[in-house]
């Protein structure tokens, strides 16, 4: 007999939050024949205003909601709570991206009447919504996550099914009330949460399902795409292992501060996570070593308390596989700088790595966690081959005074996105934020997605008078 209900617990203490419904193969197939049946009903397709309106008062009741809805993303996720209210105000601001995004969203006039098979021709194109929507998300940033994959589907008229993570379902739920609560019908926008692969499988699968957006792993992400219906379109967000060179020209004070809330922000658990610092060798061992002081400083613990600064790991297991990588990497020729080392089942102390061997799993795979590697170079086109050596591309940095060394930089990077004096992890979410090679397919932010789940249909009209 299957489990009808998921426990969702808090990574920082185990202690049980909620649960949650599991999903069926025929709550699945009730989903998809629901949404399938709204959109193939062109009459009954919710008016633009109609939607902008929904947004607006969801954003409105998101403000409202802030603190709670933070507190309640912080003990299902275990990003500090500083760090949470931070996403909830990001959360409103991309609902409200969505309203003005969709304001000005318009088509164009394809040229005629430029050669004699195309006189007597006007033509134009408008947008239309792509169709079903089946969106499966991350647990790192539970709220905001969520709205990037929803709120765009809802602002273009695409009925949507959602697949939180199972590990932190709860903001997705709340959010998707806030939208009932706001004036959408429930149909238009369902939660599903099979537990079963096979039965997820079938969702993404399905010759219904017109766009798929995935934020997780590389080797589902991958996996799921390969089972796409033909003419399904997806966007894929993977994670990196993100590079950053530092020239011994660059504002030492300033770039430690940023590398290390790259490094640390959310236990490391962010797929732009600062991971490889490659340092001038003249500063290199000081980067390091300055680096650790502001680790050091760091408060670690529950992610409830306003003073955290480093929270919990999703999972015990995960704080054993990054102890794992960290003591291999030191065995291999590392220098432990700082960290290293368990505070409890849930925590992992921020740890900084001098010079791992390129073997280790620590500079090859993502980590995933609260660890920094810096690695010193000689020669700066060095470092961008060493930076470019992996099977990934996502964001990039790089910090200096020179304009020439920032140019080289940017032009030789693997990366969609290469930040000059500030962290990997930089990000607004009306930027476009895509993964490359093995990180990703397609482009995410708010009004790219918005794009993507739009057909750009034309109109050609011929006529007498024109």
């Amino acid at each position: 007999m299957r489990a009808v209900n998921i426990e969702v617990k808090a990574p920082f203490d185990g202690s049980k939050i909620d649960e949650v419904p599991v999903s069926s193969a025929e709550d699945v197939e009730n989903a998809l024949a629901k949404a399938h049946a709204l959109y193939r009903n062109r009459n009954g397709w919710i008016p633009l205003p109609a939607r902008l309106n929904i947004l607006r008062r969801a954003a409105k009741i998101v403000k409202e909601r802030r603190e709670q809805l933070a507190l309640q993303a912080a003990r299902e996720g275990g990003k500090p709570l500083a760090d949470s209210l931070v996403e909830l105000d990001r959360a409103a601001d991309g609902v409200e991206n969505c309203v003005e995004v969709m304001r000005t969203e318009c088509g164009d006039v394809i040229p005629m009447g430029v050669n004699p098979a195309s006189s007597g021709h006007v033509a134009f194109t408008q947008h239309e919504p792509i169709g079903v929507v089946v969106a499966v998300s991350a647990f790192n940033h539970p709220f905001n996550l969520i709205i990037h994959q929803i709120t765009p589907a809802i602002a273009t008229g695409c009925p949507v099914i959602v697949k939180p993570s199972d590990i932190t379902p709860l903001s997705c739920f709340s959010f998707v009330e806030i939208l009932y609560e706001a004036g959408l019908p429930k149909d238009w926008c369902q939660i599903v949460l099979p537990t079963d692969l096979s039965v997820a499988t079938s969702l993404v699968a399905d010759p219904r399902n017109a766009f798929f957006s995935f934020i997780g792993s590389a080797k589902v992400g991958w996996m799921l795409r390969s089972k796409l219906a033909p003419g399904t379109r997806c966007a894929l967000e993977h994670g990196g292992a993100a590079p950053v060179i530092v020239s011994k020209d660059a504002d030492m004070k300033d770039a430690v501060s940023r590398l290390a809330k790259g490094g640390f922000y959310h236990g490391g658990q962010v797929c732009v996570s600062v991971q490889r610092v490659f340092a001038d060798a003249e500063i290199a061992k000081e980067l390091a070593a300055a680096i650790a002081v502001e680790g050091n400083k760091m408060k670690i613990g529950d992610p409830t308390k306003a003073d955290t600064e480093v929270g919990p790991l999703i999972k015990p297991a995960e704080v054993d596989r990054v102890h794992d990588w960290v003591t291999a990497a030191i065995d291999g020729g590392a220098k432990l700088i700082s960290g290293g080392e368990r505070i409890s089942k849930s925590c992992y102390k921020p740890t900084v790595l001098f010079d791992p061997p390129a073997d280790a799993e620590v500079s090859k795979s993502e980590i995933f966690g609260p660890v920094i590697c810096v690695y010193p170079f000689k020669d700066f086109d060095e470092a961008i081959n060493r930076a470019n050596s992996l099977d990934v591309s996502f964001q990039a940095a790089v910090f200096t005074k020179n304009l020439d060394s920032a140019l080289r930089a940017y032009k030789r990077l693997d990366g969609t996105a290469i930040m000059v004096n500030d962290h990997t992890a930089f990000r607004v979410d009306w930027m476009p934020f895509a993964g490359a090679r093995h990180s990703g397919h397609g482009v995410g932010g708010i009004p790219y997605t918005i794009h993507e789940m739009q057909i750009e249909k034309m109109m050609v009209i011929r006529s007498v008078e024109l």
